[in-house]
């Protein structure tokens, strides 16, 4: 009895959680900020709310827990009685690692990575790997997905509706953990669930 109260009590809060999710991007596209479809904008990204409208989010991007996206700078107000005002402007297809901090002003991608922890100060061009603080380009997407591309020809893989959190069972979990004892793998079809089947991450519509 106890178990199924806290499995009804789990899921209630899920979807309490996912409403607001939905009020919070309908708030920021009501206050003039853009976001495309397919999006993945945790609650815990820090937006500058009252200068949100000059925030722009292409569609199916996806962003760490914890990144901050600025529109403005207020650290020389004291000195020059003025705040830095800019776009930022994050077209298509575009993920950020977890912690990521981007700055008023930028433009980045389509179809670019930033790796976590990263400071975006500067633009970064379309199709291309950056990190750091500054942030830089370190390859081309192209170079990034054939680096994985062979790694993938002889790491383990492990399907997704068979190992993914929701899915695994023990015997799959101690497998997982000894295959991975001195290597790195891939989950695989992930991203296929969530296009086809709905699964995944809530992600704006």
């Amino acid at each position: 009895m106890l178990n199924f109260l806290l499995n009804m009590a789990g899921r209630i809060k899920n979807k309490i959680e996912i409403e607001r999710k939905r009020r919070r991007w309908a708030n920021l596209k009501r206050l003039g900020m853009h976001i495309g479809k397919g999006v993945n904008l945790p609650m815990t990204t820090g937006i500058d709310t009252p200068h949100c409208f000059l925030i722009s989010i292409g569609d199916n991007c996806g962003f760490g827990d914890e990144c901050i996206i600025l529109a403005h700078d207020a650290m020389p107000n004291e000195y020059l009685d003025a705040t830095k005002i800019g776009r930022v402007t994050i077209h298509e297809s575009c993920h950020f690692g977890a912690r990521t901090v981007i700055l008023p002003g930028v433009s980045i991608g389509p179809r670019s990575i930033v790796g976590s922890n990263s400071v975006v100060a500067t633009d970064i061009p379309p199709n291309t790997v950056a990190a750091g603080n500054p942030a830089k380009v370190i390859c081309t997407m192209d170079e990034y997905l054939e680096r994985h591309r062979q790694k993938m020809k002889t790491a383990p893989q492990f399907p997704y509706k068979e190992y993914d959190y929701k899915y695994i069972s023990r015997e799959k979990l101690k497998e997982m953990l000894a295959r991975l004892e001195t290597t790195s793998g891939y989950i695989t079809g992930g991203y296929t669930a969530m296009v086809e089947e709905g699964e995944c991450l809530v992600r704006t519509e």
